[in-house]
């Protein structure tokens, strides 16, 4: 070693991240371990490297004992005042010593070790950057597919994005550029595993946060984002600003702004409401585009009742009930839906009673 491998080990130790110290002292473990293996010895040894030279120094140490039993690992008290007067029990006595061929061994050895604490570097630096970015929305390409997990090229690292996150309606192909959400990244021994996911809500508010700058500079707030992937989305808006149309600020110029993310998650429909403080104002609303005649709300109980024009049950129940419930989910209340009918009987009753009177 020499100084040409210091200048290497600062220029690492800026480029990479990685403390000169740090990386010395591993080298210097690892040389003890090359040490010991390639010579054959138990004995104890440390090794010392210059930080200005690269220089390599050996020393062997003994400890300083009444009586010897393992005679590479221990010195007679004796023996070693010989060496110098004022050595006691316990006391450890170094010695220079110069292998044949150990500098090329440490070469080898530095070499794998500054590789390793490199690797180890770069992975803690993309483990920080994925940690900072989780809840985040990246682009990434579609690498491989393997037994139903989608494995996505985000540049420094792979995105998994695992079954359970994936959207049924979909189709993931190789080479197809994605925009997925940073759900979890974690440390293996492998490297770090970024965890994305094409399903979560979070990623239909963070599209809508890119494309909409009212959103990202604050002026319209997302209030709640309900989602059954690849089918609907429901969201809620608001602005404190009385200027500020939320809904048509994320809708768009003729729906442009929403249609970007409607394409972007391949044709899933969006439904974006105004939000409100008043419960039955946001029920109602939630229901959409289905009509609400009436919403009777239980506080205690947080659960409302609404009541619709019997032709428009089946609206506002949705498809296998989906409307209903992505409403539940968006407002945070159980809302049970009635027709008009279903809820005024006696109307039912009384007309039923007309009818019969004017047949007469």
């Amino acid at each position: 070693m020499n100084r040409e491998f210091i200048k290497a080990v600062d220029q690492i130790e800026q480029e990479k991240g990685v403390s000169k110290d740090l990386l010395i002292e591993a080298i210097e473990a690892a040389l003890v371990s090359a040490y010991r293996k390639n010579y054959g010895s138990h004995q104890n040894v440390r090794v010392v490297i210059d930080r200005d030279t690269g220089e390599v120094e050996i020393y062997s140490r003994r400890t300083v004992v009444e009586e010897v039993n393992v005679e590479f690992l221990e010195i007679s008290l004796e023996d070693a005042k010989k060496i110098d007067p004022n050595y006691e029990i316990d006391d450890v006595i170094e010695k220079a010593i110069a292998p044949k061929d150990f500098g090329r061994i440490a070469a080898q050895t530095a070499k794998q070790v500054v590789v390793q604490r490199i690797r180890e570097a770069e992975r803690g630096i993309i483990f920080e950057d994925f940690s900072n970015r989780q809840s985040e929305v990246t682009t990434g390409v579609v690498q491989r597919i393997t037994k139903g997990m989608v494995y996505i090229n985000l540049g420094k690292t792979e995105g998994i994005l695992a079954s359970t996150e994936q959207v049924p309606s979909e189709n993931y192909v190789m080479n197809n550029r994605l925009k997925v959400y940073i759900m979890e990244v974690k440390k293996t021994t492998k490297g770090p595993q970024v965890y994305v996911s094409r399903s979560h809500p979070g990623l239909v508010k963070r599209l809508f946060e890119l494309e909409v700058p009212e959103i990202h500079d604050g002026v319209v707030e997302i209030k709640s984002i309900s989602r059954e992937a690849g089918s609907r989305t429901k969201m809620a808006v608001y602005s404190a600003d009385e200027n500020v149309d939320a809904v048509g600020a994320c809708v768009g110029h003729k729906g442009s702004r929403v249609q970007v993310i409607v394409d972007e998650l391949f044709g899933e429909k969006i439904d974006i409401i105004t939000w409100s403080d008043n419960p039955e104002e946001l029920i109602k609303s939630s229901l959409s585009p289905a009509k609400v005649e009436k919403v009777v709300v239980k506080e205690d109980e947080r659960a409302a009742t609404v009541v619709v024009p019997d032709y428009q049950l089946s609206l506002a129940i949705g498809k296998e009930g989906q409307n209903v419930r992505l409403a539940a989910k968006l407002t945070g209340w159980r809302i049970d839906i009635r027709s008009h009918s279903q809820y005024y009987p006696e109307e039912v009753s009384d007309s039923t009673i007309d009818d019969v009177n004017e047949e007469e």
